[in-house]
């Protein structure tokens, strides 16, 4: 049986006791304030981010990591013994990490290098990453890891995210769309997902409790009873608000797995402070 390593970029948004339980290697993106760079967990954490962005008259901008820091990771895993290393990345159509995470394994010899795109990122991406090490620690084959994450993938991992300013995706260009159509929603609470490697949006919204309850809508057309569910609630520190989106599932569907999660500094820099998510896929 081949020893399988699990690392993915900070985009991944997954939360410290899962990347402990599952041994997750992170490889840090940074978000950088005027002149100032900081490593996303490592040299700045949520609560210190969305602050600073408070108190900060420019919006902050992101940078991918250094080959080099994915060449470091590679080689220490192998000299740790591992055979394989499945590497999940944040979408290569709004990050140039996914790319620069294969041009490092092209530098690394005596490890397998498996590098997989989610297409998506946050905490998303993060259950592609928690999806992979559940089936490590059971032992599972790359192939059989790489076919799960495909069929995840296939079978839609849906995720609606609520805006409540669009000046951060419109200012970093991570936003699809024409600048007449951008400069419309600029006041209002856009409903926007992944598709094709990017963020679109999909439907104009004018205040942010109709925002919400038509993420809830598009929940229940999508709801099926007979299909197991993992259901997240995410939110850019908006933690009670996620927590009343989980709960108001929870109560009322049967079938499901719900919990919570968080939007980093990373994808917090694009999507903005307030921002409210409803993940889901079928287990």
């Amino acid at each position: 049986m081949s020893k399988i390593a699990l690392a993915c970029d900070s985009a991944a948004d997954i939360p410290q006791e899962l990347i402990d339980k599952y041994h997750i290697h992170l490889v840090s993106l940074s978000v950088i304030f005027g002149e100032e760079a900081y490593k996303e967990g490592v040299e700045i954490g949520i609560q210190d981010f969305y602050k600073k962005v408070r108190e900060t008259e420019n919006l902050p901008t992101t940078s991918q990591p250094a080959i080099g820091d994915f060449v470091t990771l590679y080689e220490k895993l192998r000299d740790e013994g591992y055979d394989d290393v499945m590497m999940i990345t944040m979408s290569s159509g709004i990050s140039g990490t996914n790319q620069t995470a294969h041009t490092a394994a092209g530098m690394v010899e005596g490890i397998n290098i498996h590098i997989f795109d989610s297409e998506i990122a946050s905490f998303p991406e993060g259950l592609y990453v928690i999806e992979a090490g559940q089936m490590i620690s059971e032992g599972k084959s790359v192939d059989e890891i790489l076919e799960r994450l495909k069929a995840m993938s296939s079978r839609g991992l849906r995720a609606y995210f609520m805006v409540d300013d669009l000046n951060h995706l419109h200012r970093g260009g991570r936003l699809s769309g024409a600048q007449a159509f951008i400069g419309s929603l600029l006041k209002m609470k856009p409903i926007l997902i992944f598709s094709d490697n990017s963020i679109i949006p999909i439907e104009k919204i004018r205040t942010k409790k109709k925002a919400i309850q038509r993420i809830k809508d598009i929940f229940v057309e999508d709801y099926n009873p007979e299909k197991p569910l993992r259901v997240t609630a995410i939110s850019a520190n908006r933690d009670e608000e996620a927590k009343e989106l989980a709960e108001w599932v929870k109560q009322s569907f049967e079938n499901v797995e719900v919990d919570t999660g968080f939007i980093g500094p990373t994808i917090g820099t694009h999507v903005g402070e307030g921002t409210l998510a409803l993940v889901w896929y079928e287990k």
